[in-house]
């Protein structure tokens, strides 16, 4: 097969391709890093002609030319897989909408029928000899996308990585419809966030609890990359990577020498990750690495892998927590501000590995917008708040006051423990709180 003849055949600009959208279609926008941006400018210029179009995508790392036209609610919808910034500002503006979702399941939804685009535009390193188009960074469910949807259009970026893994990291040719040659803009960048004392506090009581050879999973966020930091300066050594989202930190514990892999049980030698955003070092790192491997969500988040993964450790964050162990890691009350991810999955996964550990981490504390300051544990939740993990399924707490390990503890026992790790400021009343709907004792306080 001739696959040069058949490129140039399927070769489009992006305001030709951009044609066959039309009222009423739903469009899948590629994920993350590989979000469309010839089409999307293109489609943006189109899109005040059409009504009734529904977008799928999620975790955006820019404002895409859509949401910039006047009136977009009048227009389409954006529905989110994971939200970030962009998509928390369209909220408001009344075309953003959260698809609540376990994220290891998503590839389940394209094929089970349940989502069916009508097209599909998204960004993908060159076609190689073969004919394929590697997804990048972004291997995710972008496979499932191409097999559910009826038409395929790929944008070509030459700055893309090739993600080696083996697993659905690619898409064929003969799959795709129409190929569009962006402008090869670089990656957008996403460096890890600022670590404050308080992150670098909660970062070494979670660190002495991780043994050598010890399989990592790390959230995004200031705690988890402050994890990442104190790692790359300890005496740790053989340790392997199975996690969802792959950052910046997992390439400086590998450049310390920390991360080789040796002790893992399942897909020995590799850093294994569902997608991947950072600086322009981690897509240097990943570019062709034999080292790393770029799968789907349903195999790296799914519960039974996660679980066959011996001393598996799993660092995520929370917005806030209550005293019954519940913990919200979507939502300002009613106000979305992330989503489910596979937050649950690596909770569950984890405890269930042999010699594996969960932990959430927060700062027990916040400014709100007055600068006043807030306990982020709480009686109870917030009205509206997303409880993302159950009180039943959280193991590890950590704030800069300490880690409890709540399970097999009852009401009154996860109770106190709770309030030993809230700023001392806060105790009183949560006492009083906890007091009045039934899960204190007074023998408790002597304990705090």
């Amino acid at each position: 097969m001739d696959y040069k003849k058949m490129y140039q055949e399927k070769k489009r600009t992006a305001q030709e391709a951009v044609k066959i959208v039309k009222s009423g279609d739903w469009i899948d926008y590629g994920w993350c890093v590989t979000t469309p941006i010839s089409l999307d400018r293109e489609l943006a210029k189109k899109m005040p002609e059409l009504e009734n179009i529904n977008f799928s995508g999620g975790i955006l790392m820019w404002e895409p030319e859509i949401f910039k036209i006047e009136n977009p609610k009048e227009h389409f919808t954006w529905n989110s897989w994971h939200m970030n910034r962009p998509e928390r500002r369209a909220v408001s503006k009344g075309f953003s909408y959260y698809a609540p979702i376990r994220y290891s399941e998503l590839p389940r939804y394209y094929r089970d029928g349940a989502c069916r685009p009508d097209v599909a535009m998204f960004q993908v390193a060159p076609m190689d000899e073969f004919g394929y188009f590697n997804f990048g960074p972004s291997v995710s469910h972008m496979k499932a996308v191409c097999d559910a949807s009826k038409t395929i259009i790929v944008e070509v970026n030459k700055n893309i990585p090739k993600t080696l893994g083996g697993i659905e990291e690619s898409v064929h040719i003969s799959q795709v419809d129409f190929i569009v040659e962006g402008d090869n803009p670089p990656l957008a960048q996403s460096a890890d966030a600022d670590t404050t004392e308080v992150d670098e506090e909660v970062a070494k009581l979670i660190v002495e609890e991780i043994p050598n050879g010890a399989c990592l999973q790390l959230g995004i966020g200031g705690m988890p990359n402050a994890v990442g930091s104190l790692i790359a300066k300890s005496d740790l050594k053989d340790l392997g990577v199975h996690t969802e989202m792959y950052v910046d930190s997992f390439v400086d514990i590998a450049a310390a020498g920390k991360i080789n892999g040796s002790k893992k049980n399942v897909d020995r030698y590799r850093q294994t990750f569902a997608f991947a955003a950072g600086t322009q070092k981690l897509y240097d790192y990943i570019n062709g690495n034999p080292e790393t491997m770029g799968t789907t969500v349903e195999y790296t988040n799914d519960v039974r892998v996660i679980s066959s993964i011996d001393n598996f450790i799993s660092i995520n964050n929370a917005v806030n927590l209550d005293l019954y162990g519940q913990i919200n890691a979507e939502s300002t009350g009613t106000k979305p501000i992330s989503g489910a991810g596979g937050q649950l999955d690596f909770v569950l996964g984890a405890y269930l590995s042999k010699g594996g550990k969960s932990f959430i981490c927060c700062s027990s504390t916040y400014k709100d917008k007055k600068g006043n300051i807030k306990s982020r544990i709480l009686p109870i939740l917030d009205r509206g708040s997303i409880v993302t993990d159950t009180r039943a399924t959280t193991q590890y707490l950590v704030t800069e006051y300490g880690k409890v390990n709540l399970k097999g503890l009852s009401t009154w026992q996860r109770c106190e423990a709770i309030i030993s790790i809230a700023h001392p400021d806060f105790r009183e009343e949560l006492i009083k709180q906890a007091d009045s709907i039934k899960i204190w004792r007074r023998s408790n306080k002597r304990n705090l």
